[in-house]
């Protein structure tokens, strides 16, 4: 059965980290507010939790989530490659909302999807969510909510979503949302904009000078194609890439994989 806890109340917030983490530790899932929108957490190195958060959304591995961390040091520590802007963009934005995708550290044993070498990392802007992160080491986490559902910005619309999938669910009141965060990609020569989010792309353009856009979409073919592509910008996360959170999103992971060759976009 599912615990929630309010983390208004001091008691009850440490008590609920308490059991957050000690969830994360037993392969459990967990839902905490983030600075975007609020996200189900996994243990990023437990292949099964990650298949347990990936079910509890109703998502599959070409979705992988991204990753949240607690600090930049343990951020970088996952990623292979910044490129030639990401300590500059991680100085500016971190903690904050802002996904960066990357080539992945290639030696780090864990299972996030289809990420195709890729990682979407975030360090959140929340005290809750970096008191847990700082305990239990980088997260997988993706936005709290069923896929092709908005994401959820209170514990309430979490727990209707995901119910008793969830074993801890952090109410640390409204969160930001439902703007999730801005997902840049790192892996090519220019920093490219997968996601539109909290930070402005003009931010992001003082810090690298270039930024290159994501292709125009190729106009559907019928209506099913039409009600595809709706459903698809509604489901993304965050991350939380890369809500979320996130979301990256906020791994990779906060909406489908790239095409053959390209990370995967994330939520968060």
């Amino acid at each position: 059965m599912s615990r929630r806890f309010d983390c208004a109340d001091p008691a009850q917030r440490e008590e609920g980290i308490n059991h957050a983490v000690s969830a994360i530790r037993m392969g459990q899932l967990i839902v905490l507010p983030t600075d975007t929108v609020y996200g189900v957490g996994a243990d990023a190195f437990d292949r099964n939790a990650v298949t347990d958060l990936l079910l509890a959304k109703g998502r599959g591995r070409d979705m992988p989530p991204p990753v949240l961390v607690g600090s930049v040091r343990a951020g970088e520590a996952l990623i292979d490659d910044l490129g030639h802007y990401g300590r500059d963009l991680i100085a500016e934005f971190w903690p904050g909302a802002l996904t960066l995708v990357c080539r992945a550290t290639p030696t780090l044993n864990w299972d996030l999807g289809e990420t195709k070498g890729t990682v979407a990392v975030r360090m959140p802007l929340h005290p809750v969510a970096l008191e847990i992160l700082r305990e239990t080491g980088p997260l997988a986490v993706s936005s709290a909510n069923m896929s092709g559902n908005p994401a959820a910005t209170t514990a309430d619309d979490a727990q209707k979503q995901l119910g008793s999938a969830i074993e801890v669910y952090l109410d640390g009141g409204p969160t930001e949302g439902p703007m999730a965060s801005t997902i840049i990609d790192l892996t090519g020569d220019v920093p490219r904009l997968l996601r539109a989010g909290v930070i402005p792309v003009d931010k992001i353009r003082e810090i690298t000078g270039v930024i290159e856009d994501p292709p125009e979409p190729e106009p559907p073919a019928d209506e099913a194609a039409v009600e595809a592509e709706a459903q698809a910008e509604t489901a993304g996360d965050e991350t939380e890439a890369a809500a979320a959170e996130p979301a990256a999103a906020e791994p990779a992971g906060t909406g489908a994989a790239g095409e053959a060759g390209e990370p995967a976009a994330q939520e968060q």
